[in-house]
């Protein structure tokens, strides 16, 4: 495999499983230096994996919208490694399917917190540490397609990857002239452990094969394929894509509410 980030620093939140984990794998065994966060224990298990494949990798236990967190981590990067290369600012709670009329203001903070300020707190904390060294850098965060159009997702859930594409778009302007690109990416359903609900359910049912059938390739994501477009956002490859929100969602997001295949 290509070593485009070797010798790079890369952080990637909620790296305990799903397309966080297989992103910091993958910076990985592509050279990087990994500092793999989540406020799960289970991050340890992605470092171990990384460190028994030869990899480079420490594991930060925490919550990606606590401020003191988040500072530390990226005061890490920088204390212990000597700088910041790559954010991936892809840790998120769904909040549920919960209907309109039974939602709470605490069911929106929940979300909204961790969802959008943390995503926040990313950017605005590796954004500082790449401009105090006069690093060109990239930060990817993770949006949804359930942030382009209603149907992916829960009320808060939608307007808060709503808020996320929008708030990479309006940073990459507020970063003008310094090199520093942020982009989103919108995941179609994948599985992860967000998602295993879903999956659990369709696979008792027996109807697995039908998951993502509403998409062109009528089938659902692996972390893997959603992990390579972050991972491509953050390289050097990308080095003229900024401000952008791209869809990883097998064409969901291309067409109006049809049924895929007829055309009347």
């Amino acid at each position: 495999m290509d070593r485009r980030f070797e010798g790079r620093v890369a952080i990637v939140t909620g790296a305990a499983s799903g397309i966080g984990r297989a992103a910091a794998l993958r910076l990985a065994r592509e050279g990087a230096i990994v500092l793999a966060a989540d406020r799960s224990s289970a991050v340890e298990q992605t470092v171990a994996e990384i460190r028994g494949a030869g990899g480079m990798a420490t594991a930060h236990e925490g919550d990606a919208a606590d401020e003191g967190f988040v500072v530390g981590l990226v005061a890490a990067a920088v204390s212990v490694h000597g700088g910041l290369h790559a954010m991936f600012a892809n840790a998120g709670v769904s909040g549920g399917l919960v209907p309109l009329a039974e939602l709470t203001l605490a069911d929106w903070h929940e979300v909204l917190r961790v969802n959008l300020l943390g995503a926040f707190l990313a950017i605005r904390e590796s954004a500082r540490a790449m401009r105090a060294a006069g690093l060109p850098g990239s930060i990817v965060a993770t949006a949804s397609v359930a942030g382009l159009r209603s149907g992916a997702g829960g009320l808060p859930y939608s307007a808060s990857k709503a808020a996320v594409i929008n708030l990479v778009q309006t940073s990459a302007n507020q970063l003008a002239g310094t090199g520093i690109r942020v982009n989103a990416i919108c995941p179609g359903l994948t599985e992860t452990g967000m998602t295993k609900p879903i999956f659990d359910l369709a696979r008792a049912r027996g109807s697995e094969a039908r998951i993502g059938q509403l998409n062109p390739l009528k089938r659902y994501a692996t972390p893997e394929e959603v992990a390579a477009l972050a991972c491509f956002l953050l390289s050097d490859e990308a080095s003229y894509v900024n401000g952008q929100a791209i869809a990883a969602d097998g064409g969901l997001s291309s067409s109006h509410p049809t049924v895929p295949g007829r055309f009347a």
